[in-house]
């Protein structure tokens, strides 16, 4: 007989008992080796591997598989969308089963019900019909950089898009070093403002965004310009950009998440400055 926890774990760590029982191996053997914590039941008539995943254990007890911001997070793409809800595939007729604490998100999207966490492309595709545009689009350039999306796959997500949603992957580049870089370069597009993107400045180095020359704006995330240290050469760095003839604008995540319409009045303002 099979190994009830080797056959989990060649289907992907989780599977549905019908199918373990198609490929030979009993309900009373499942239910011993749940019984011997080999294996775990994650609900009636679904068992999984003992390091299966917290979340996609959650999904499956949910009722399917992890997709749209959850899955791209998994996979490590940015995303936009609170870290804390689950979002949950369920394929066109899935059921919810309901389980404590459940804060998931259910999609039924066409497509067979199934467990795991879905591919980078289907999770995009899933994620432009919950999250919308901005979403989609800061998660899409994530996995471009990342180099999860070759030309080929850039081309299928493109493909399976509405039309109206295509111009997002034509804009789209693969060089953004963080989510909020390609929200600012997609909110300036929309605006008819062309930037410059990672242009490197004598005396100053690498910078996000340079406009008209003469501005630069730094998208500045947690990651890199958190604590006393990095704010002094965020610091020293606009000093020696400002020395150049250079104008710098400087904003933070909570900034550009959340008001925005006091950054894009700084950036309007200070082009029309340059301007003069």
């Amino acid at each position: 007989m099979l190994d009830p926890s080797t056959t989990l774990a060649r289907l992907g760590g989780i599977a549905r008992g019908t199918q373990l029982q198609r490929l030979g191996l009993s309900r009373r053997a499942l239910a011993e080796e749940v019984a011997q914590g080999r294996i775990r039941r994650i609900r009636p008539g679904v068992f999984a591997v003992p390091a299966l995943s917290i979340d996609v254990a959650a999904a499956a007890g949910h009722g399917g598989a992890m997709t749209c911001g959850s899955a791209l997070r998994h996979h490590g793409v940015w995303v936009l969308d609170d870290p804390e809800t689950l979002h949950v595939w369920l394929g066109r007729n899935g059921r919810i089963h309901p389980h404590p604490g459940c804060v998931c998100v259910a999609h039924f999207f066409e497509g067979p019900t199934r467990f795991g966490v879905v591919d980078i492309e289907t999770a995009l595709l899933h994620l432009y019909r919950c999250g919308g545009d901005e979403a989609f689009f800061a998660s899409f350039e994530s996995a471009w950089r990342r180099g999860q999306l070759p030309r080929t796959a850039r081309n299928r997500v493109r493909d399976a898009l509405p039309d109206v949603a295509r111009w997002l992957v034509d804009v789209a580049r693969g060089d953004a070093d963080s989510g909020l870089e390609s929200l600012v370069r997609l909110r300036l597009h929309l605006l008819g403002i062309r930037l410059d993107c990672q242009v490197r400045i004598r005396g100053v180095g690498k910078v996000d965004f340079v406009i008209a020359g003469r501005l630069i704006l730094e998208a500045d995330g947690k990651k890199n310009h958190d604590g006393r240290s990095a704010r002094h050469k965020d610091l020293v760095r606009d000093a020696a950009a400002s020395r150049l003839g250079y104008e710098t604008l400087r904003f933070d995540y909570a900034q550009i998440l959340y008001d925005w319409p006091t950054v894009q009045a700084a950036i309007l303002a200070a082009l029309t400055r340059l301007a003069d």
